[in-house]
């Protein structure tokens, strides 16, 4: 089965976009927790979180395939 968050794909090579995607979601998280609504919170922060870890940790990206 294919993974659900492809990563690696060439289009997250720009080191920009990864640092805002992974920004964006945590700053939803802390904007969600200050109105009062943890479910989200909690939500967009694991979403932020699993992010960076894929982004930054694991990160390789592929060349891109010619079809």
């Amino acid at each position: 089965m294919e993974r659900l968050f492809d990563f690696n794909h060439p289009f997250f090579r720009p080191l920009w976009l990864r640092i805002l995607i992974v920004a964006v979601c945590l700053l939803w998280a802390m904007f969600e927790a200050s109105t009062g609504q943890m479910m989200w919170a909690i939500l967009f922060g694991a979403i932020g979180l699993y992010a960076a870890y894929g982004f930054f940790v694991t990160f390789n990206p592929r060349e891109p395939e010619d079809k």
